[in-house]
């Protein structure tokens, strides 16, 4: 996504970040900023075991568009939550999101379009099993300069998200 630096997924935040919120996104939980040309080389080039595609089949006949099957050919674990636009994040995502994650082996690539609703999956899931603040999670996620940060309703959908599965788990 044009205007974010690229994240090196084994690099952590840096030590100002994790110094002030005490939170970070694990090197074993990525996803993308930007659109994913050629499935297999991405996940390879990270890394991946796993993978969590959180768009539908709309997608794969966009340009730069990307299919399940593509996905499925690319890491041996796979899992698909729908949750790209018209779709509003709601909690019902959120559960699905996280009982796919809860699943997938590390390290796990999540990924929509161009990285907006991926990273706020991540950070939310992240900062759910960490037991982290939403006041952290942000701190982090904006240091990283997340996609998801940009959007109020995924910031939003992030602290509702973590409240009320915080508050079930």
């Amino acid at each position: 996504m044009p205007g974010f630096p690229k994240r090196n997924s084994n690099r952590p935040l840096p030590r100002e970040a994790s110094a002030m919120s005490g939170f970070q996104l694990p090197d074993d939980l990525m996803y993308n900023r930007g659109a994913i040309t050629d499935p297999l080389a991405y996940a390879r080039e990270r890394g991946n075991a796993s993978w969590l595609f959180i768009v539908g089949d709309e997608f794969a006949s966009m340009p730069q568009g990307m299919s399940y099957e593509q996905v499925k050919a690319a890491v041996p674990h796979t899992a698909r939550v729908v949750s790209d636009p018209p779709r509003v994040l709601d909690l019902e995502l959120a559960r699905q999101h996280v009982k796919a994650l809860d699943t997938l082996p590390r390290p796990t690539l999540v990924s929509c379009r161009t990285g907006p609703r991926a990273s706020a999956v991540a950070y939310m899931y992240a900062g759910l099993k960490a037991g982290a603040s939403y006041e952290d999670v942000m701190s982090a996620a904006q240091s990283e300069q997340a996609p998801f940060c940009a959007f109020p309703e995924y910031t939003q959908w992030v602290r509702l998200s973590m409240a009320s599965l915080a508050a079930r788990e």
